[in-house]
């Protein structure tokens, strides 16, 4: 049987390999060797996105705004730099070995589009490096950051250091229908402070005939949607974190709480419909339902409401011609005032992608003002033409989400708040034993019963050392 320590070494290994791939003989933690600036420079850009294909808006803004106006700036500052993209349009997992074996190689783009949650496992890889350590000075100057809220600047930082510069943000919230809560006699106007004040909403709501009063993802069959809009938002009410102090969460007593509160919604007062937790499309089914005014409150992100259930033609899957008057959306409550993380009163997560400087670039720091350049106000404005969306920048936001309460609600309300999940190679693996436990319960497997499972798949994942007793 392998150590634990073994199966780092391979897990680590195992980021830069396809299949039965090997590279030898890298060294991707070498200083690159440095170009002089005097003459033409090309510059590359990689990011999953293509025209006509995956993330299209996303290639249509590098190609038809960031690289002629970047090579605009440039010659007018007296620089010869030509920007060349090199799009991809391929699963998520296709696309992370593409780049890992790139940056393992000594390779890859200058600037290269990353997952958030990809940080923390190419910066232990040790594939990317801190921006500032990348681009120099001019990276802890640039204006922008003070534009960002360090919350959001989480979603690319890893160990206390920003190695990205964050492309958009998210969160999640409590939908509800004002219409249901009037005839359940609650008020319109709903703002819970607490997890009871959601457990009262949901029993009133069970009085009315053909309505699942609350929805909140647990099981495998919805994948990461149950772990980021169900159990995790849950958890940092509870004041803990998934993984913290270089520990995974074990058998606490706040994960005790939170498949608690699963038990009460699914098994002892069926204020939801444990069935719909383990159908393949269980979650785009809870779509359905809700937009048909048969599910009463939602734990779901913003997307829900820009795409899903979106009125505007062509865009929600789920669209509903009165979103804006029936459709309400509050705050999630910590179990108790207080009780958050932090001492929050109120919680939610937040995933988001963005783009790192390659520490193999033979032009850092003028790469890094290539990012510079795409984070400005004037770029995020150009890329949110037709696609409304919350941007990293308050000022951003500010201009633009005006004409949209709940995305500016989100911005304000919601981002300061806000917490991520860890960017660590094990936190894949930890997230299916978290839906799993979350299915136990859901379908009658006691709380104590489902955590003793949880912690044993856990050890076998990261190795007894590395959780939290």
């Amino acid at each position: 049987m392998l150590t634990y320590a073994k199966r780092r070494a391979i897990a680590a290994f195992a980021l830069t390999t396809a299949g039965a791939v090997v590279l030898a003989g890298c060294s991707a933690g070498s200083e690159p060797e440095q170009e002089e600036e005097s003459g033409p420079v090309t510059l590359t850009l990689t990011t999953n996105s293509i025209t006509g294909g995956k993330n299209s808006a996303e290639a249509d803004w590098i190609a038809d705004y960031v690289i002629p106006g970047f090579e605009e700036a440039m010659a007018d500052d007296g620089k010869d730099v030509t920007v060349e993209f090199e799009p991809q349009g391929v699963d998520d997992e296709d696309y992370k070995t593409k780049i890992a074996l790139d940056l393992q190689s000594g390779k890859g783009a200058d600037i290269i589009g990353m997952d958030g949650i990809w940080v923390g496992e190419f910066a232990e890889a040790g594939y990317i490096e801190p921006l500032a350590t990348v681009g120099g000075d001019a990276v802890d100057d640039w204006d922008g950051w003070a534009q960002i809220p360090d919350a959001v600047q989480n979603a690319l930082s890893f160990d206390g250091e920003r190695y990205g510069v964050p492309q958009g943000a998210d969160g999640r919230v409590l939908y509800y229908n004002k219409e249901l809560f009037a005839q359940a006699g609650l008020d319109e106007e709903w703002a819970p402070e607490s997890w009871e004040d959601i457990l009262d909403a949901s029993r009133a709501l069970k009085k009315l005939d053909g309505v699942t009063p609350i929805q909140l993802n647990a099981g495998t069959a919805m994948g990461e949607a149950t772990t980021m809009q169900g159990l995790l938002p849950v958890l940092v009410g509870t004041g803990e974190q998934v993984y913290e102090d270089e520990k995974w969460i074990g058998a606490s007593d706040g994960l005790e709480k939170a498949l608690g509160l699963y038990e009460t919604i699914y098994v002892d007062e069926g204020l939801g419909d444990p069935v719909l937790q383990q159908e393949a499309s269980g979650r785009d089914t809870s779509f359905q339902l809700f937009a048909e005014g048969k599910i009463g409150i939602l734990l779901e992100g913003d997307y829900f409401w820009r795409s899903v259930i979106n009125p505007a033609e062509g865009v929600g899957t789920a669209p509903m011609a009165d979103r804006d008057n029936v459709v309400g959306y509050a705050k999630i409550p910590a179990m108790e005032p207080g009780e958050g993380i932090d001492g929050q009163d109120f919680v939610s997560m937040s995933g988001g992608t963005g783009r790192v400087l390659n520490p193999n670039s033979k032009h850092p720091e003028l790469a890094w003002e290539l990012l510079a350049f795409m984070n400005s106000p004037e770029a995020f404005e150009a890329r949110a033409a037709g696609t409304l969306s919350i941007s990293p920048r308050d000022d951003v936001n500010e201009k633009l989400l005006s004409t949209d309460p709940m995305l500016m609600f989100v911005s304000e309300e919601v981002l300061p708040i806000t917490a991520y999940r860890p960017g660590l190679a094990a936190y894949p693996q930890v997230s299916v034993l978290l839906q799993q436990a979350t299915l136990d319960v859901a379908t009658g497997t006691s709380v104590e019963d489902a955590m003793k499972t949880y912690v044993r798949g856990l050890e076998g994942v990261v190795g007894p050392d590395a959780i939290s007793k």
